[in-house]
């Protein structure tokens, strides 16, 4: 893990801007951070806190996934991400499907739709309840016009340690009830948070440089200030590590004159890949 250690920080000394990240060794348990309580803006990341709060919501018996939601002209004002803003509006769907659309392509129309169902207040409760201190959710749907230089509390915010908190507890949660009971939730909903994030259609980040079939159960995100990632990675079916890695004060181009954005998708994937490449399989039982 030491090793690991001073390749991901090797990674990120090499930028000109902030980059943060947690990583769990899931064969030793082992865990490791840099600027691992720094609040970061969240960008789409935010919504797994989200979808998790709904399915607490659902357990409690509040909301229903098989409820139906029309598709307004007023959803789509001010959206940017997404494929709904492209449709023609009149037409429902389900919670559920929206709740699914919100996190594989991050649209921001379906988030809404969500949002709608749930409030900010009961989504920082659903953080704070599983001890994610440094999140804190402030708005449904990002201002388009929001300036680069914005301040960090005009945004939600978290940061890479809360985010692997909340990815552990979910894996956990979908084989030991009493670690899906922390959220509220149950195995079955556990898992099927796992299913989503895995059907993840954005994969230009941690994704980015794994092998084309590893499964990866994550939720990126674009902000004003920079890219973000987090998730489960899988090999050969089995849980290898959990990373989430955040990139603020990404310029707009870069020394060399490519793209801010691009150079931060580059380090993200690199981060995941030095994992995939430094965490071995457990020894084979037997």
């Amino acid at each position: 893990m030491k090793a690991l250690v001073a390749r991901l920080n090797e990674i990120c000394d090499e930028q000109p801007y902030a980059t943060s990240w947690y990583v769990k060794n899931l064969v030793t348990g082992e865990e490791a951070d840099r600027d691992g309580h720094v609040a970061f803006p969240t960008g789409s990341t935010r919504k797994t806190a989200i979808m998790m709060a709904v399915l607490r919501e659902v357990k409690r018996g509040r909301l229903d996934l098989s409820e139906l939601v029309l598709y307004e002209e007023r959803l789509r004002e001010g959206v940017v991400s997404g494929t709904f803003k492209f449709l023609t509006p009149g037409f429902t769907i389900t919670l559920r499907d929206a709740l699914v659309q919100m996190i594989i392509v991050s649209d921001n129309v379906c988030t809404r739709m969500v949002l709608e169902r749930i409030g900010l207040d009961e989504i920082n409760d659903f953080c704070h309840s599983i001890g994610m201190r440094d999140t804190v959710h402030r708005t449904s749907v990002p201002r388009p016009d929001m300036p680069a230089d914005h301040r960090l509390d005009e945004v939600t915010v978290t940061s890479a340690c809360d985010q692997g908190l909340l990815y552990d507890l979910i894996l956990q949660g979908s084989t030991d009830p009493e670690q899906a009971r922390k959220l509220g939730c149950s195995m079955e909903q556990c898992a099927f948070a796992i299913d989503v994030l895995s059907w993840q259609k954005l994969r230009t980040k941690i994704a980015s440089l794994l092998p084309a079939d590893a499964k990866v159960a994550h939720k990126g995100g674009t902000g004003k200030r920079g890219r973000m990632d987090g998730g489960i990675v899988f090999r050969s079916g089995r849980p290898l590590f959990i990373i989430t890695g955040y990139t603020d004060q990404v310029p707009l181009t870069m020394p060399d004159g490519l793209p801010g954005y691009a150079s931060a998708f580059n380090t993200l994937g690199r981060l995941a890949r030095a994992c995939w490449d430094g965490i071995p399989d457990a020894p084979a039982q037997g």
